[in-house]
């Protein structure tokens, strides 16, 4: 994707896309008709936003409960060293995690912070002895359990 401000998007690639945000599975016919243009522009549109990189999935939003994995904690980690070797060690290994939804290196109390959905308390507990504590380069995990969760997955304000 290029690496710009929507300053590359007019109104109506930027209403395409708010559009899509709220429900990607709005048909082209019905997209074009919500963004005042035709079919074939709104195709044309829509594609050069996929091919560029603005959209970068359509997917379904899954309830996590509903597939049984209502619990969410999120896991700060500090590893042993800041180096380039040690960083990749370690994104590798949270990458190839299935439980791991996202993985952000951050500014602060710690290297990096994770969110992790699981089945419940005791499929956290094996999943922190079998796979988290022996990550490459971990010296500290400190995790929270998300009791309530107020805002998740909000759309982009643009």
């Amino acid at each position: 994707m290029k690496e710009s401000s929507t300053g590359d998007l007019d109104r109506i690639d930027r209403n395409i896309l708010r559009a899509l945000q709220k429900d990607g599975r709005l048909a082209n016919a019905d997209l074009a008709k919500l963004v005042n243009v035709s079919a074939p522009t709104c195709h044309r549109r829509t594609q050069r936003l996929l091919d560029e990189g603005y959209i970068t999935a359509i997917r379904a939003q899954v309830a996590p409960a509903a597939v049984g994995l209502g619990a969410l904690v999120m896991v700060g980690v500090v590893l042993d060293r800041s180096t380039p070797e040690s960083f990749a060690a370690f994104e590798a290994a949270v990458g190839a995690m299935k439980e791991v939804l996202d993985c952000n290196l951050v500014a602060g109390d710690f290297d990096y912070l994770l969110k992790i959905r699981v089945r419940d308390m005791a499929g956290f507990n094996l999943l922190h002895g079998r796979q988290l504590i022996s990550l490459p380069g971990v010296r500290q995990i400190r995790t929270f359990f998300v009791l309530k969760e107020v805002k998740d997955n909000a759309l982009l304000s643009f």
